[in-house]
């Protein structure tokens, strides 16, 4: 019966495998790395936070897309938490962490990457789902999308556990990796290949959905007289959605594919050595993807920046709005996003609006 090594510190583990727990990070390059790890950390809390408010409070926003996009903010926010805990609990500290604490360590990280990965898969399936039907708004309910945000922090939270359920080498020292020295190799291979898999899903199926509404936008642009601005809405919405998609799948699929390598065991592949400039580049998608929603969308810019500036703006937009004209509020929810060809929206949402106003008259 192999002999199991819980009451171990970390520094038992990291000895045997002899990975590199970066001793020489103390003095200034300690204190400069702290510092950098802190500004970004802190912008990954005000940037998301300012985007999770702003889909709150943007009436605009309320629909199942800005939900998901809400919640991948929040998983953002949780990312830069494990982060806050990875620096100080990491470098010369490695070694002196117990088994469960490093768990705990490794275990946020694990958890923040499967939220922001599960919530762009339910985002693709969304948007697969209603482009492909062409509708005109998800049928997505705010108790499903509730139950499904539900669902993906429950699935984040469990494949962030697995290890500490015991999928782990505590019992069986000769299967230990060596970036983690307390996993499987055999995890760290089902973690690295279910990503990439799930990575390459959702690549296919954007570049799908892409495809379609640009085919269907040219073929609808030589038949409609709405503005090129409100015809390339969709595509505009895509191009956003598929902006944050590469910048996570360029951010994380260097640090998988070292994963990968050191669950197969490969000792002359040098990933200790690439293994922090890796982590770094998972951090700056955390960084990005604000900058992303509001360069790519006006109107999240418009709303984060009135809440930057505590103007008093809405309350007078809000009162200018009540008094627009109902085609002029269909093309204003057309910036949403939710509309899906120039043609649909003109015959449904504005078709109604112009029904009511001849009755009116």
């Amino acid at each position: 019966m192999n002999e199991c090594y819980y009451d171990k510190r970390m520094d038992f583990f990291y000895n045997r495998t002899k990975a590199d727990t970066a001793d020489e990070w103390t003095g200034a390059q300690l204190i400069g790395v702290l510092c950098f790890g802190t500004f970004f950390c802190l912008f990954i809390f005000i940037s998301n936070s300012l985007v999770i408010a702003a889909v709150v409070k943007n009436k605009r926003f309320h629909f199942p897309f800005y939900y998901l996009l809400a919640n991948l903010a929040a998983a953002d926010f949780f990312a830069g938490i494990a982060y806050v805990f990875l620096m100080f609990n990491t470098g010369p500290v490695s070694k002196t962490l117990t088994v469960n604490r490093w768990f705990l360590r490794q275990g946020l990280l694990d958890t923040s990457l499967t939220a922001s990965l599960v919530n762009l898969l339910v985002i693709a399936v969304e948007r697969h789902m209603s482009i492909m039907r062409m509708k005109i708004h998800s049928n997505l309910t705010k108790k499903r999308v509730t139950f499904l945000i539900i669902s993906i922090w429950a699935i984040a939270i469990f494949m962030g556990a697995v290890p500490t359920l015991g999928w782990n080498c505590l019992c069986d020292i000769t299967v230990c990796s060596s970036l983690a020295p307390i996993y499987s190799r055999s995890y760290l291979v089902f973690w690295s290949v279910l990503n990439l898999v799930v990575f390459f899903i959702m690549v296919v199926v954007y570049i799908r959905i892409y495809m379609y509404v640009q085919r269907k936008t040219n073929v609808l642009s030589s038949h409609t007289s709405g503005s090129i601005s409100r015809r390339r809405t969709p595509v505009k919405l895509m191009k956003t959605v598929m902006t944050v998609l590469g910048a996570f799948v360029v951010c994380w699929t260097p640090g998988l594919v070292v994963l990968l390598l050191d669950g197969l065991n490969c000792t002359d592949c040098g990933i200790q050595n690439v293994k922090r400039w890796f982590l770094l580049l998972a951090l700056l998608n955390s960084v990005m993807n604000p900058i992303i929603y509001s360069y790519k969308d006006d109107e999240m810019w418009a709303t984060m920046k009135r809440m930057i500036c505590c103007s008093s703006e809405d309350k007078s937009q809000e009162r200018r709005s009540s008094r627009i004209p109902s085609t002029v509020l269909c093309r204003s929810t057309d910036t949403s996003g939710h509309y899906i060809e120039d043609g649909i929206i003109q015959g449904t949402i504005c078709g109604k609006g112009d029904l009511g106003d001849k009755g009116n008259s």
